[in-house]
């Protein structure tokens, strides 16, 4: 789904940020639009039209480069890293999942994403102490 592994620039990353905080846009529409068009910058140039042409009656709602440069400094002011999904440090099996998200904030050393992992999720039932 991710393809080659390179290394995006920040106007890049930004570009990949914003396809996917458009409207109607979730992570398999993401790659759809990154396949046919060979770059998020070029897919947000085309979303407005696809749009029009798929019967959409209002104009579709682009996420704007202030709302993503917003949002990655942001991120960045907190110490995160935005990886998208076809860098050297975006978790391959995440990548091997059919919804995977385009782009995720780490925390923290992006490098043990790469290592082996194990995890455990689940709820337990709380127990009462008070006698019934």
């Amino acid at each position: 789904m991710f393809g080659d592994t390179r290394t995006l620039s920040d106007p890049e990353r930004l570009d990949w940020l914003r396809l996917i905080r458009s409207e109607n846009v979730g992570p398999r529409t993401f790659f759809r639009l990154l396949e046919r068009y060979g770059s998020a910058a070029r897919a947000l140039a085309e979303l407005p039209e696809l749009a029009r042409r798929g019967g959409r009656a209002r104009p579709i709602v682009v996420c704007s480069k202030a709302q993503a440069e917003a949002e990655f400094d942001a991120a960045r002011r907190l110490g995160c890293t935005l990886l998208a999904g076809c860098e050297p440090g975006y978790p391959r099996l995440l990548a091997a999942t059919d919804d995977a998200p385009p782009v995720l904030y780490a925390l923290g050393n992006v490098s043990v994403l790469g290592k082996s992992m194990i995890a455990m999720v689940g709820a337990a039932m709380p127990r009462s102490t008070a006698a019934t």
